[in-house]
């Protein structure tokens, strides 16, 4: 340094300079980055501590119901039989929706830690379509909705058509594309489900005639534990699980899912995925029933 010239110790003292302003940059960025972060941490604290209070009551309250309405029916007079059928189609309505809500949270858990997997057979897409279908019948029929199914795929074992895929993962995604569809319709109203093929690859739709989803909203509304707009009007009074669940679904079988919405006209959710490359042995029925070997000895 001492023998340094003064032009030469000049420019060395420009460049400490420009390399500290280079630092005090870095650092300030850093700095917006680690605010930012730390924001996002406090948000999602929130939506968790306000999602575990929501499912807390989604668990509770089924619960309770049901066991009200169990203690009731002990009551009921032999010769009032009626009551006790109009009880017991609110236990199954209550339990069904209680078996939903678990089956989504149990599948949350599993992606959180990062243990989820396909699980693939040769799955009979038009029984399983039907199935969860059939399964929201009643909560169709209290709201005066209609379903109306359009199976687009004509080949196959007779009317049955196979496609190796995670039976319970897919009845899952359709469950909640059409919880969501029902959710979100007018009363007296519609729901669409079509199901196709497009390249080898099994596409279904659910369509709703409801209040829909505003541009703003399709942005976020695959994010976990998201609820949409807030307040007394809220297009989603749920905890925002289900549509996050159905896109981690879609990811681990490598498809795809698409939003077609505009406000006041209703939406359609579009799911596209590929079939299975793994050889199975195994058969699912509407993804609950497994067809055995005649030698196979079922308990």
């Amino acid at each position: 340094m001492g023998n340094l010239t003064d032009r030469q110790l000049l420019k060395e003292l420009k460049l400490r300079l420009e390399e500290k302003k280079k630092v005090e940059v870095e650092f300030t960025e850093l700095s917006k980055d680690f605010q930012g972060v730390t924001k996002k941490l406090k948000e999602s604290e929130a939506l968790k501590s306000h999602f575990i209070s929501n499912i807390t009551n989604e668990i509770v309250n089924p619960f309770t119901s049901i066991l009200g309405l169990s203690k009731a029916i002990l009551s009921v007079e032999k010769n009032d039989w009626k009551k006790v059928v109009s009880m017991v189609a609110l236990i199954h309505s209550e339990a069904f929706n209680l078996d939903y809500q678990l089956r989504n949270i149990f599948v949350a858990a599993k992606v959180e830690a990062g243990e989820i997997a396909p699980n693939i057979t040769k799955v009979n897409i038009r029984s399983l379509v039907q199935t969860v279908i059939d399964s929201f019948s009643i909560i169709s029929r209290k709201m005066g909705v209609e379903f109306d199914i359009q199976f687009n795929i004509d080949h196959g074992f007779g009317k049955n058509f196979y496609f190796k895929t995670d039976s319970e993962k897919l009845k899952l995604i359709l469950s909640n594309l059409i919880n969501n569809a029902l959710k979100y319709s007018y009363k007296d109203s519609k729901v669409i489900v079509k199901v196709w093929l497009d390249d080898d690859e099994l596409c279904a739709s659910v369509q709703d005639f409801g209040t829909g989803i505003s541009e703003k909203n399709q942005k976020i509304i695959f994010e976990r534990f998201k609820r949409l707009d807030s307040g007394i009007n809220s297009i989603n009074r749920g905890h925002g699980l289900g549509l996050s669940i159905t896109k981690s679904l879609l990811d681990v079988l490598g498809g795809n899912i698409e939003i077609d919405s505009q406000k006041g006209e209703g939406s359609t959710f579009t799911v596209s995925m590929p079939e299975a490359q793994n050889i199975v042995d195994g058969f699912s029925g509407d993804g609950n029933d497994i067809f055995f070997d005649d030698e196979d000895e079922i308990f």
